[in-house]
């Protein structure tokens, strides 16, 4: 019992959240998700970011080895999917992006801080960062068939990031006034992101079921294979284990939807791969929470 109490405490907070969105969509209630995407990504990460990167307490050691971890995930997703989808005659330019991209941003986050306190949150948000970083260049550039390295220079929190990074090497504590500010902004992110989650998944229209279902399982149970196989490679141990491992078996991003749509890449099919693989996240996170915390 006291195990069912605290993996509830870690996945239901994240559920709860995102099935209100999903309730408020099916109820037919105003929710403007382009403004609330360029809320979160204008002020609401780029604050959380600095928030987090700032008050941390990791060595700056470890911060960089979780990014080079995270930088060898997306590849190991990457090459396997791309080698897995030209062998099963699959179009490469509609399903990589889903498998190389997890949702580490709207339920990944979350799951962490839940999972493993501050110290996963920090760990989780190098993990998102990498991640955004390659979502915004790499995703783009095989949907479209081009790379736009604009895309990514039109993101602040890569700016903030560096910021936050600087003043920690050099020892500096912001304004005390800065402090604050950037965490109260930076609180609407997670609660937010999660509530355009559920709006989202409430809004998507699902193509070919079968074909979704097996790319939502391969999404999750390589990332999850390729998250210990990293971990096990890098010898990350404690909550840098957990996190990576987390943040790699985490569901299809909505923005892979989003780029399937913006060049028609058969986005009912990437619909329904975000959609079936949040539902089997759900199903399979309990577990894989419990094995690691």
């Amino acid at each position: 019992m006291q195990l069912i109490s605290d993996l509830a405490a870690i996945i239901a907070p994240a559920f709860l959240i995102s099935f209100a969105g999903y309730l408020w969509a099916r109820r037919g209630l105003p929710f403007d998700q382009i403004m609330i995407t360029e809320l979160m990504t204008l002020i609401g990460a780029p604050c959380l970011v600095f928030s987090i990167f700032t008050k941390m307490t990791l060595p700056v050691a470890d911060v960089a080895v979780m990014g080079m971890a995270s930088l060898a995930c997306l590849v190991i997703f990457a090459l396997t999917g791309a080698a897995g989808l030209r062998l099963a005659g699959l179009d490469v330019k509609v399903y990589l992006p889903s498998l190389i991209f997890p949702n580490v941003g709207n339920m990944g986050l979350p799951v962490c801080l839940f999972a493993f306190g501050d110290q996963g949150m920090a760990l989780a948000m190098v993990y998102f960062a990498v991640t955004v970083i390659g979502q915004f260049t790499i995703g783009p550039a095989v949907a479209a068939g081009r790379l736009d390295l604009r895309s990514l220079l039109r993101l602040p929190f890569v700016y903030v990031a560096v910021v936050a990074v600087f003043l920690k090497i050099r020892g500096i504590d912001p304004p005390a006034w800065i402090a604050n500010t950037a965490s109260l902004a930076g609180g609407i992110t997670v609660p937010m992101m999660l509530m355009a989650l559920g709006v989202a998944l409430a809004q998507l229209r699902v193509g070919n079921w079968w074909r979704a279902a097996t790319m939502s399982l391969l999404r999750l149970g390589c990332g999850a294979a390729g998250g210990f196989l990293i971990a096990l490679l890098f010898g990350l141990e404690g909550p840098a284990r957990g996190v990576l491992i987390i943040q790699s078996a985490m569901p299809v991003a909505v923005f892979n939807y989003l780029f399937a749509y913006q060049y028609g890449n058969r986005p009912e099919e990437v619909a329904g791969m975000v959609l079936l693989s949040t539902a089997f996240a759900y199903i399979g996170l309990p577990v894989l929470v419990a094995i690691l915390t």
